[in-house]
């Protein structure tokens, strides 16, 4: 019997009628298959990952690019959103600076990165992983920080699921229907000057990503080898999934979509993920901020596969049903 079968029938045996709690158990059972076991609590961290994009010069942020190592400041001061979240959520927060104040390269003039850049950052992302795991960390939500990478996270997608530039490039920080063209024309430019092709997934990364999000890509990698969960906040960080089940099809078996947001592509990103997201908050924010929204709900579905009565301690009978 797998983890997810026994965690399903344990569910079973609770003072309830069958199924009753409805997804709740379902995110129960997931956590046990990808833990391999029940686990009766996961000690929680979110790590927040943080660089600047040479994209941000085509004008295609509603901010400065400056404000990435002001929010990284922010973030260490204490005072953003994802601090108060995380800490009502009871996880650690974990910010690694990808590359504050040393952008990529403009994507829509060329690659953002070398291929071997890329692959330093999925190694940086799985050292960071196993470190984490190795310290007792049993499940990694997962954040983001900079300014420009809703365009490389949509240019991601549009070159991965694939997909037009439209249909994948939305408001990010609150840009108005003229900021969402540039958006668009700028991911359009990216594609033909890049010309890179889903069949080269660690090419896409390093041709459109950013320092950010191919660290993120060794995370999740890391955390399926480790079958840790992976809690993805929103939009970039799920382009980040998308490349790591490119690389590793096996990687999307560990990941827990938190919410959908309200960014143009993510929709069409986790359904080529095969996630059904927990959440439907009109989130639009990153951070990380969503995923330590979820943190409650997945502790509440172990606390009740450990303390719940079952139908039998309890001496209450049980329609089989």
């Amino acid at each position: 019997m797998t983890a997810y079968e026994t965690a399903k029938r344990a569910y079973d045996a609770k003072t309830k009628p069958r199924g009753s709690l409805g997804r709740l158990e379902e995110l129960g059972c997931r956590l046990a298959e990808i833990r391999g076991f029940i686990p009766r609590t996961l000690e929680a961290v979110i790590v927040v990952a943080a660089a600047d994009h040479g994209v941000a010069a085509e004008g295609v942020s509603a901010y400065p690019q400056e404000v990435t190592a002001q929010m990284v400041a922010n973030f260490a001061a204490g005072g953003a959103a994802i601090n108060v979240l995380a800490r009502e959520g009871g996880a650690r927060l974990v910010v690694v600076d990808a590359g504050v104040g040393a952008p990529t390269a403009n994507i829509a003039r060329g690659p953002a990165m070398t291929r071997s850049a890329a692959e330093a950052q999925i190694a940086a992302g799985r050292a960071a992983a196993a470190e984490l795991v190795a310290d007792g960390i049993g499940l990694i939500g997962v954040g983001d920080m900079g300014i420009g990478n809703t365009t490389s996270a949509a240019a991601l997608c549009a070159a991965l699921l694939p997909a037009a530039p439209g249909a994948v490039c939305g408001p990010g920080t609150g840009l108005d229907a003229d900021g969402v063209a540039r958006k668009a024309a700028a991911v359009t430019r990216a594609l033909e000057v890049n010309r890179a092709t889903a069949a080269d997934p660690l090419g896409v990364l390093a041709a459109l990503g950013g320092f950010e999000i191919a660290l993120l890509v060794g995370v999740m990698l890391g955390c399926r080898e480790a079958r840790v969960p992976v809690v993805l906040d929103g939009f970039i960080t799920g382009a980040a999934a998308l490349v790591a089940q490119r690389l590793a099809p096996a990687s999307a078996g560990a990941l827990i979509a938190a919410h959908r947001s309200a960014e143009r592509g993510h929709a069409p990103l986790l359904e080529a993920l095969g996630l059904d997201p927990v959440l439907e908050l009109d989130l639009r924010l990153g951070e990380g901020s969503g995923a330590a929204l979820v943190l409650p709900l997945l502790a509440s579905a172990l606390a009740l596969l450990r303390d719940m009565a079952t139908f039998e301690s309890a001496g209450v009978t049980d329609s089989g049903r």
